[in-house]
């Protein structure tokens, strides 16, 4: 009993996102050095840092948008293949919030959110319907079901994004920068449903300007600079006590820019 009880824990603690080594060149620009990390279930893990440290290609990495020249990406315990089916298997298990939205502009707000369960998980149509209903709702924007993204806010169309993702049952919920976009007002509404999912036990990966955001829902705060990542720890070490100089550094030029 003891042995087996020790395997759950074992299975348990199994990271839902794990990088091992990758390295990421765009050219002769070494733009992902060595990176390791990894995500384990329910987490929320927040890349800060300053323009260029490499912050999205990571993101885009996890699920293969980028490609990678070495090294590994492993999700839920499988390593991810190049290409080919198992490839888009295991990506339809990542979610994908992008800065841009990424909607399809010519498809209403509730066909943008059920297309990838009716052709992907293969999902009915009016399951996949009430499903999105409920999801638009969670978001807030289920009176906005019929209208086309044009017809919408930016905070509005990124809630649909997040429902879109949702709707595919993730292991993972990955952020590429979800607020830059957004007017000022707008990026309260989107990170509140951010806190919430969060709240709700979603394994997230968040690249993000939003420090406030970062202090209080970050399990872990990852820093990165020139293709690296200097140092990690919880929330309350790493705006609290730095350990790079790096890092110090760009505090106090976010400090600066909030007074």
């Amino acid at each position: 009993m003891e042995q087996s009880q020790k395997t759950f824990e074992i299975l348990e603690e199994a990271p839902v996102i794990e990088l091992r080594d990758v390295n990421k060149y765009f050219g002769s620009l070494h733009v992902l050095q060595d990176i390791n990390l990894s995500v384990k279930k329910g987490e929320v893990v927040v890349i800060i840092g300053p323009s260029g440290s490499g912050k999205s290609t990571l993101c885009r990495t996890i699920n293969r948008l980028e490609s990678i020249d070495s090294g590994e990406i492993i999700i839920d315990g499988v390593s991810m293949p190049d290409e080919g089916k198992k490839l888009a298997e295991i990506r339809s298990q990542v979610g994908m919030v992008f800065q841009s939205f990424n909607l399809f502009a010519h498809k209403t707000i509730l066909d943008n959110v059920t297309i990838g369960p009716i052709d992907v998980l293969h999902k009915s149509r009016k399951e996949a319907q009430a499903e999105a209903m409920e999801l638009l709702k969670r978001v807030g924007v289920e009176s906005q079901a019929s209208k086309v993204p044009a017809q919408l806010s930016g905070g509005q169309q990124q809630r649909v994004a997040i429902a879109r993702s949702l709707a595919m049952h993730p292991k993972a919920i990955l952020f590429d920068e979800p607020t830059s976009a957004l007017d000022p007002e707008m990026i309260g509404e989107v990170l509140n449903v951010m806190t919430e999912l969060a709240q709700d036990g979603m394994t997230m990966v968040v690249v993000t300007h939003e420090m406030n955001f970062a202090r209080r829902v970050a399990s872990r705060v990852i820093f990165m600079d020139g293709g690296k990542i200097l140092e990690e720890g919880t929330p309350d070490e790493f705006f609290a006590h730095p350990k790079t100089q790096r890092a110090k550094d760009f505090l106090e030029s976010i400090k600066r820019h909030e007074s």
